[in-house]
């Protein structure tokens, strides 16, 4: 196993320095992209990057305030981007990334039974739309799994449906360190420690700043 992360090492994809914030959990450098990203989008309504730009900052935002339990903060984050990835698909509706923003935000944003019923709807639509645009794309299966992780098997969703999608993730992109850590955290809700762990391990090789999988590895059983 050793061996194995030195070598994956040698495959680790540079970070921007939004996902570097994103991996340290930087909340203030995040935050402080989102009110740059917000007021640029606002100067250019009709600029799809720079309504793209917020949203994927405001949802790395989101992110963060939800690993650190935040859920008020995460929803606000969340609400911020929802906007301007909405105006983006409104500019480029052939854009699987935007869908793809959007449903995340929407998963976001929800925090309760009635945020559940204004956004779920939402994110499931929006994520559909990003896979039929991109069947390839290695994260929007990642979303899609994501948001069938959290959503229960009555609904649609459950964890054999997430796992199967981080599965397809990784098959398209071995490389992807999200879907081996949302596979990771999959395989531990089954009860699944070993797998999980060597998932886990996965992600943090491919992805060595990333606090929240070295937190979730951490406090994943050997066995």
């Amino acid at each position: 196993m050793v061996l194995e992360l030195v070598i994956a090492g040698f495959f680790v994809q540079a970070a921007t320095p939004l996902e570097a914030a994103r991996d340290r959990q930087d909340r203030p450098a995040l935050e402080r992209s989102v009110r740059e990203t917000e007021a640029s989008a606002a100067k250019a309504p009709n600029d799809a990057a720079a309504q793209y730009r917020c949203a994927l900052a405001a949802s790395y935002l989101a992110e963060v305030d939800q690993e650190l339990r935040d859920k008020k903060a995460a929803r606000q984050a969340a609400e911020v981007g929802i906007k301007a990835a909405e105006r983006a698909v409104e500019l480029k509706p052939d854009d699987a990334e935007n869908y793809r923003v959007l449903g995340t935000l929407c998963g976001q944003a929800i925090t309760d039974l009635m945020s559940g019923l204004t956004y779920g709807p939402r994110a499931k639509d929006a994520i559909a739309k990003a896979v039929a645009r991109a069947p390839n794309s290695s994260m929007v299966y990642v979303a899609r799994g994501v948001g069938n992780y959290y959503l229960p098997p009555q609904l649609g969703g459950g964890l054999e449906s997430a796992v199967a999608d981080f599965r397809k993730a990784i098959d398209l992109d071995s490389r992807n360190a999200e879907a081996y850590l949302w596979l990771g955290l999959s395989l531990r809700k089954e009860n699944k420690d070993a797998e999980a762990r060597q998932a886990f391990e996965k992600s943090l090789a491919l992805n060595p700043n990333s606090v929240w999988v070295k937190q979730q590895l951490s406090k994943t059983p050997a066995k």
